[in-house]
């Protein structure tokens, strides 16, 4: 299965990605030049901090790049429809084509995506079938970051010993607190905010209901597990290997399920 590139022409989603690019370039650059580097040149840090510290940067852009332009699971104009699955497939009343039972119209990209979860300004694209896995990385990799950028912010104050050599001729060394403040404010906020959306990405995937779903069904059951966990994360990353859910550099599979899903709501 080959890569489809997807790029929706949206100004607010480019403002939104271009926002959480800064907030990455920001700490991959400043984090390392202002405490790794330092406190790793004195002894105080081995340099497998480093590399981890830059290791998860670099898994969490590239998840965020991949889950930007990957195709959600847009469905083409003519589908050819597997001759056991009829009865699972509807007629969008928006865009008047045959789609997929749990699929959905996107108002925003202007078309219907094969199980999709919602549409993110964060990352100007859907969420669905295809790219998932992706964005369930994203928010995985971003929490990671900031949680070692906070802890590493405060063992540089509070923990570590202080900096014998400094050149207070750097811009960076000379506006130091302000630097860290703002660093420290933008990792608590994307902390907070990634974490509730985490958790309500890992118990949709555990209920095996889409959030539109959640949004559109109030009944009680929509709450209850209709499958084994190890299945409905397996069917969403594409592999049942999961040192591989965590990989986001390679090309998922889809596991041989209907479109439809068996526990359709």
């Amino acid at each position: 299965m080959g890569l489809r590139i997807h790029f929706v022409v949206d100004p607010h989603g480019w403002c939104c990605m271009g926002l959480i690019v800064f907030v990455w370039l920001y700490n991959f650059f400043l984090i390392p030049k202002i405490i790794l580097f330092p406190h790793y040149e004195e002894g105080h840090i081995p340099g497998v901090l480093i590399i981890i510290f830059y290791g998860i940067a670099i898994f969490c852009l590239v998840a965020l790049v991949r889950a930007s332009i990957t195709d959600p699971g847009r469905l083409p104009e003519n589908p050819k429809i597997p001759h056991g699955e009829r009865e699972f497939w509807e007629l969008c009343n928006k865009c008047n084509l045959l789609r997929p039972k749990r699929s959905h119209h996107c108002s925003r990209c202007g078309h219907c995506v094969r199980r999709m979860d919602h549409h993110c300004p964060w990352i100007n694209n859907c969420v669905g079938e295809d790219n998932h896995w992706l964005f369930l990385q994203l928010c995985f990799y971003t929490e990671l970051l900031a949680c070692y950028g906070l802890m590493f912010s405060f063992c540089h104050y509070y923990y570590f010993l202080p900096l014998k050599k400094r050149n207070v001729d750097l811009f960076v060394v000379r506006h130091e607190l302000a630097i860290m403040r703002l660093a420290a404010f933008m990792g608590i906020t994307m902390l907070v905010g990634i974490t509730g959306l985490f958790y309500t990405q890992l118990i949709g995937i555990i209920t095996d209901t889409t959030s539109i779903e959640k949004m559109s069904n109030c009944c009680e059951e929509i709450s209850k597990p209709r499958k084994p966990w190890q299945q409905t994360f397996s069917e969403v990353f594409g592999t049942r290997w999961k040192i591989l859910w965590f990989i986001p550099f390679r090309q998922r599979q889809p596991l041989r399920v209907p479109y439809h899903f068996a526990n359709h709501v």
